[in-house]
């Protein structure tokens, strides 16, 4: 299967001329303290789950772009992990990614928690994007679960002071839950992106490479199940994704869980491979869906241990 992976420096050739005039494109970043609805708020966008949602706070772990195509515009979303204090090698690599991306956005969507209220991570973040040149919008999200304007206005005044005298260019209440005023979101989007042609061809919804999709379902559906336990200390690598030999239209995936210690692969596990079988009949569900497929999902656990410490393992891991 071929797979998903695009080439940002391929412009559509001649894509101007078919374009309407005033056509706008840009990159945006979507930053914001972990869990708060970063992913979430990607997919709404998109109408396609390209990220993978947990409750789980901190567990995404790539940069990863989803494409919204309209006649008038096209946005090219960069979903980050969020700012952490640097414990390990690995949060300090994931903060530095998400400083690379704001330097190289056409906007920056700031987003906070609405239902939690601003907290310490939101102000650091904030001060983070104080030297941002580019326009930073600050999404209140999780409106919903908020249940009238009063309870409302105080998170939004309270936002918008973040930035001090400089500012937000605007400030946004939405739910990526409901869907509530994502729309309004998007346009206020599109009317900071440059006037220009399409960066990536019109019919693509996300960058991600099969594998890629494929490992971060498999790791969503773990988390969901020992996220109590060892949800940091997973990661997953898929070595292929191919169609089989005999049937036409079935896919095998080979996913690999990697864990930091050996007592970590009984959780994994789980009780005679129960958690294992759970989390693996999930994600190949969900894939089949999104391949147009059957999937045949080969498991496997390996110990790599303390990985999120050590430099040459978290290469390997990708990251």
């Amino acid at each position: 299967m071929e797979g998903r992976e695009l080439d940002v420096e391929r412009i559509l050739a001649g894509v101007g001329d078919e374009l309407p005039e005033g056509h706008r494109a840009g990159l945006i970043a979507l930053v914001g303290r972990p869990n708060t609805g970063k992913s979430t708020l990607l997919n709404r966008l998109l109408g396609e789950k390209v990220a993978i949602v947990t409750e789980v706070p901190g567990t995404t772990r790539n940069t990863i772009r989803g494409v919204l195509t309209r006649e008038d515009a096209q946005l090219v979303f960069l979903d980050t992990p969020g700012l952490a204090k640097p414990r390990t090698l690995l949060t300090r690599r994931l903060n530095d990614l998400v400083r690379d991306t704001w330097a190289g956005v056409d906007v920056v969507c700031f987003l906070v928690d609405g239902a939690a209220g601003v907290g310490r991570g939101d102000r650091f973040l904030a001060e983070e994007l104080a030297d941002v040149r580019t326009p930073v919008i600050a999404v209140v999200n999780k409106i919903d679960a908020l249940r009238t304007k009063e309870e409302m206005l105080p998170q939004l005044s309270a936002v918008a002071q973040l930035r001090g005298e400089r500012g937000f260019d605007e400030v946004v209440p939405v739910s990526a839950a409901t869907g509530d005023n994502v729309e309004q979101l998007v346009e206020l989007l599109i009317e900071r992106l440059p006037v220009g042609p399409r960066l990536l061809a019109g019919d693509e919804v996300s960058d991600q490479a099969e594998r890629q999709l494929a490992a971060e379902i498999l790791r969503e559906k773990l988390i969901s199940l020992v996220h109590d336990e060892l949800p940091h200390s997973i990661a997953v690598t898929v070595e292929e994704v191919v169609p089989d030999e005999d049937a036409a239209d079935l896919l095998r995936v080979d996913a690999v869980v990697h864990v930091e210690r050996d007592s970590q692969k009984g959780i994994v596990i789980g009780k005679g491979g129960r958690t294992m079988k759970a989390a693996a009949t999930a994600a190949r569900e969900e894939l089949e869906v999104l391949f147009g497929a059957r999937v045949h999902l080969s498991t496997h656990v390996r110990v790599a241990k303390e990985w999120q410490r050590d430099a040459k393992q978290l290469g390997r891991l990708g990251y």
